[in-house]
């Protein structure tokens, strides 16, 4: 039985469900900072990410919790890698075009990158950026224009920079009018929500 406090809050909760997109993906790779981290991770709910990936070779996983992320992690579900190859693979095989947030001279412009199709986004190591196994691995790597003398941004920026070019691709091609879950999976969604 749906638990909700009033109407507009199920409403809430069903427009939220109805525009989450489960053909984006974000794959964060050892960074770091648990601001960074729960900064992304509020970035993915306003965009309608519903799925983060962690993937830690040698950084600790973070410890997410209601408060560092402003309870984005309520909504916001992830899974965790150890191993860069199983991660990427994964993700090829559910039919993801992976691309690593890397400055490299082949890589393409971020506003090149058709975000309408099933896309996954690999952001690295705040000092390290992505892993030389991860550039070799995804199917691009890509990279922010920037006018000033900086040649990067914080990783939580460039995430958020990310996520709403591809919010506004997505937009203008109505994919947030829609759910990208059938009727049965929508509705356990919904459930699962108002159980929080």
């Amino acid at each position: 039985m749906r638990k909700f406090k009033t109407e507009a809050r199920l409403k809430k909760i069903t427009d939220a469900a109805i525009a989450r997109q489960f053909s984006l993906k974000v794959v964060l790779e050892n960074i770091h900072d648990l601001h960074n981290v729960s900064a992304i991770f509020r970035s993915c709910d306003a965009v309608g990410v519903p799925l983060v990936s962690l993937l830690y070779t040698f950084e600790k996983f973070p410890k997410i919790n209601r408060i560092s992320s402003a309870s984005a992690n309520k909504w916001v579900d992830v899974e965790k890698f150890d191993n860069t190859a199983n991660c990427i693979q994964n993700l090829k095989q559910d039919g993801y075009t992976v691309f690593a947030s890397m400055l490299d001279k082949n890589s393409v412009d971020l506003y090149d990158i058709d975000f309408t199709k099933k896309i996954a986004i690999i952001l690295g190591n705040e000092h390290r950026g992505v892993s030389e196994e991860v550039a070799k691995l995804a199917d691009s790597t890509y990279y922010i224009p920037m006018k000033g003398m900086i040649q990067s941004l914080n990783v939580s920026v460039a995430a958020a920079v990310t996520l709403y070019e591809a919010y506004r691709q997505r937009f203008q091609k109505g994919m947030y009018n829609q759910s990208q879950l059938d009727e049965d999976e929508l509705n356990l969604l919904i459930d699962k929500w108002c159980s929080k």
